[in-house]
C-alpha cells in the first residue's frame, strides 16, 4: 500500500504546481493589463491637455479677389480658412501672411490678414467689416473664419499681381504664439509655422465685377487644400 501513496503523493505535487503556475500567470496578466491601462491613462492626459499646440490649416476649392481702386496697388484676397488645433494646449494665431505668385511673370506679392468677412464694396465704404484679431484655439478645438488680406503696403510690386486668366500660386502662413509652459521639453517638440501651399486658377477677368465685389478662383485639383500639401503646377 506504500506505492499507491507514494503515487498520490506526486500527484498532488504535480497539481499543486500547476495551480501555482496558472496563480502566477493570472497575476502577470493583470500586471500587464494594469501596465497597459496606465500607459493609455498617461497618454490620454497627454494628448487631451499637455500636448502641445499643433495647429493645422484648410482653404476651400473656392476663393476670392478684388482690385477695385484705380491707380493702386491695392487688392484683396478673400480666403475662406479653417483652423484646427490638434494639440491639447491652447494656440493662439496671431496674424496670417499670403504670398501670391504668377508663375509666368515670376512676381510675388504679399499680402497681410486685415478685416474678416465677405467684400464688397459697400461694405468697404461703410467700414462694415470685422477687424482681424489674435484667434486662441483651445485644444481640440477649430474655428472658421473668412480672411480679408491687403496688400501688404504700398511697396508691394507689381500694382496688380492677378491681372488675366491663368493659374496663380498661393502660399498662406501663420504667425502663432510660441508656448513654453514646460520651457526646454516644448522648445524640443517645437513646430513650425503652420502654412498651405495651394494653386488657384482664374478662369475669366471683368474688371466690372470689382465695381461691387469680386471674382473668384477654382483650386486646380478641385479640392481643398491643407496643411502639408503643395498643389502648384
Amino acid at each position: 500500500m506504500a506505492k499507491p501513496r507514494q503515487e498520490l503523493g506526486a500527484e498532488g505535487v504535480e497539481g499543486a504546481s500547476a495551480e501555482h503556475a496558472v496563480g502566477h500567470g493570472r497575476g502577470s496578466l493583470s500586471a500587464i493589463i494594469s501596465v497597459l491601462a496606465l500607459v493609455f491613462s498617461g497618454y490620454s492626459l497627454w494628448d487631451s491637455s499637455l500636448k502641445a499646440p499643433d495647429l493645422k490649416v484648410f482653404v476651400p476649392p473656392v476663393i476670392q479677389f478684388s482690385a477695385p481702386y484705380n491707380n493702386t496697388n491695392f487688392e484683396v484676397v478673400e480666403v475662406p480658412v479653417t483652423l484646427l488645433n490638434e494639440g491639447g494646449r491652447t494656440g493662439t494665431v496671431l496674424s496670417m501672411d499670403l504670398e501670391v505668385s504668377n508663375p509666368k511673370t515670376g512676381d510675388t506679392k504679399r499680402f497681410y490678414a486685415a478685416d474678416l468677412g465677405r467684400w464688397t464694396m459697400e461694405k468697404a465704404r461703410s467700414n462694415g467689416f470685422e477687424p482681424f484679431a489674435p484667434m486662441p484655439l483651445a485644444g481640440k478645438a477649430s474655428k472658421t473664419a473668412t480672411v480679408l488680406f491687403y496688400t501688404n503696403g504700398p511697396k508691394q510690386k507689381p500694382d496688380q499681381i492677378i491681372r488675366e486668366p491663368g493659374v496663380y500660386n498661393f502660399r498662406l502662413v501663420l504667425d502663432q504664439a510660441e508656448v513654453d509652459d514646460f520651457g526646454p521639453l516644448d522648445k524640443f517638440f517645437r513646430h513650425g509655422p503652420a502654412q498651405v501651399s495651394f494653386a488657384m486658377e482664374l478662369r475669366d477677368y471683368d474688371a466690372r465685377a470689382f465695381q461691387t465685389g469680386t471674382l473668384p478662383l477654382y483650386s486646380t485639383t478641385g479640392r481643398s487644400a491643407k496643411t502639408g500639401d503643395e498643389q502648384h503646377p
